[in-house]
């Protein structure tokens, strides 16, 4: 009589602890499996590419002539640094959505019986998300430029303010994961996402200087961390001080991997 012998990791079992290396590289293969399945459904793009022009031809040619005194030229040269501050907030709620659906359907109790560090399948995830946003600033950059915007200091202060930009995605994204990891569908996801990112966009300086907003508001848009990150992509892109928004904009990016990696990988531990 043969033996048959069962593989399977029983529920429960604790995998063994993987060293940095090997945690990397499974996280690797899994971002490599997320890509995959963004090839195959190209309409998941949407938000990093078609979202972000619409944001860009609607405040500039409709809300533009009133915002900007007139003169679109000049507000699209304030405008694009905070489109773009506000385009990589928004494209972190896919993250998410995608990790709250994998769940429901059970890939993550399939990941729980592979001898892969636990952590391998949230930061695979979120190195995915990096070919995301390099597809949103070609897109977002080359839209603009054909609008009329031009970068006034460069291309290595460009390429800074990209690389600034792409940090602080990667560290806000786990807000997302984390949000993934709690509700129970995707739909609540990308509602609690967008009551977040909302508020945070327009009550910052986006679309307009702040001196025009009361008082009690500008208190908020002080610590406001996308204000911040527009005020570096500003200064590095069209000229001016950056110092004390990259200061602001590294803490907060610190507050955020501090905060949510811990909080995001414990939802995942009991959820998953």
């Amino acid at each position: 009589m043969s033996t048959v012998l069962d593989r399977t990791v029983p529920t429960g079992t604790t995998t063994p602890a993987a060293g940095p290396f090997r945690s990397l590289r499974h996280a690797g293969a899994l971002a490599v499996r997320n890509l995959l399945k963004t090839v195959r459904t190209p309409e998941a793009l949407i938000d990093v590419t078609i979202q972000p022009i619409i944001f860009l031809l609607l405040f500039t040619y409709i809300f533009g002539g009133a915002l900007g005194g007139g003169d679109r030229s000049t507000y699209l040269q304030y405008l694009l640094p905070g489109i773009l501050a506000q385009s990589i907030s928004l494209a972190g709620v896919s993250l998410g959505q995608n990790l709250n659906s994998d769940i429901q359907k059970g890939v993550f109790d399939r990941f729980r019986s592979l001898p892969i560090a636990r952590s391998a399948p949230l930061v695979g995830a979120v190195l995915a998300d990096v070919v995301r946003y390099l597809i949103l600033f070609a897109v977002i950059m080359t839209a603009a430029t054909v609008m009329g915007f031009r970068v006034q200091t460069g291309f290595w202060p460009t390429l800074a303010a990209l690389g600034v930009s792409m940090a602080f995605a990667l560290s806000f994204c786990w807000i997302s994961v984390y949000v993934g990891l709690l509700v129970r569908t995707p739909g609540a996801v990308q509602g609690l996402m967008f009551l977040l990112v909302m508020p945070l966009s327009f009550g910052s300086n986006v679309f307009v200087d702040t001196a025009s907003m009361p008082g009690w508001l500008q208190h908020f848009v002080h610590v406001n961390p996308i204000t911040h990150l527009v005020g570096v992509v500003r200064g590095l892109m069209l000229g001016g001080p950056v110092a004390g928004d990259l200061a602001w904009t590294g803490g907060w990016i610190a507050v955020f991997l501090a905060v949510f990696v811990p909080l995001a990988l414990r939802a995942y531990n009991r959820r998953a």
